[in-house]
């Protein structure tokens, strides 16, 4: 009987005649597309972007900007980028960047602090596209999921070089 008859007879096979496909010996004969993919950080350009172009920056007018700041992401090397907010009225002032190392966040460009430690972080958000609008995130720590933040306001406060006064000179 071939094991085509035997699986017909009794309604199960005979496991013991069947090719088992994943043996060591079948597998280096494989010749189709590889299923296993390097893991990787997914990155979020894309929601940046949408959330500059229709929230942010939207209109003609911060055209010039908007282009800017996406040449400077198009140049970085990081796949994370984060929105820094003025506070919760979600004015935009600059792209950061997240050091993996020190957990620290960097300005890519745009207006406010260099450095901002991620303690300092006071909210965090969340873009919707479909809505076109910033939802706040009930999180302290930054993940992969956030797209922008704000931080305390003493932090923009920053002391100014007030230009020295003319002194009057006599006539």
């Amino acid at each position: 009987m071939s094991s085509g008859q035997l699986a017909n007879q009794n309604g199960e096979k005979d496991w013991e005649h069947v090719s088992n496909a994943s043996s060591p010996a079948s597998l280096s004969e494989y010749t189709g597309p590889t299923l296993f993919k390097e893991p990787s950080f997914k990155s979020n350009k894309f929601i940046i972007y949408n959330a500059l172009s229709r929230c942010c920056l939207a209109g003609k007018v911060n055209e010039s900007q908007k282009n800017k700041i996406i040449d400077e992401m198009e140049k970085s090397s990081a796949s994370h980028f984060l929105i820094l907010l003025r506070d919760s009225n979600c004015q935009f002032r600059a792209i950061c960047t997240r050091d993996g190392q020190s957990e620290e966040l960097h300005r890519l460009c745009g207006v406010g602090p260099r450095a901002i430690s991620s303690s300092a972080v006071e909210a965090i958000y969340k873009y919707s596209s479909d809505r076109k609008q910033f939802n706040t995130l009930p999180s302290r720590t930054l993940s992969m999921s956030a797209d922008a933040f704000t931080i305390p306001a003493h932090l923009w406060h920053t002391k100014k070089h007030g230009t020295p006064k003319k002194v009057a000179t006599p006539k």
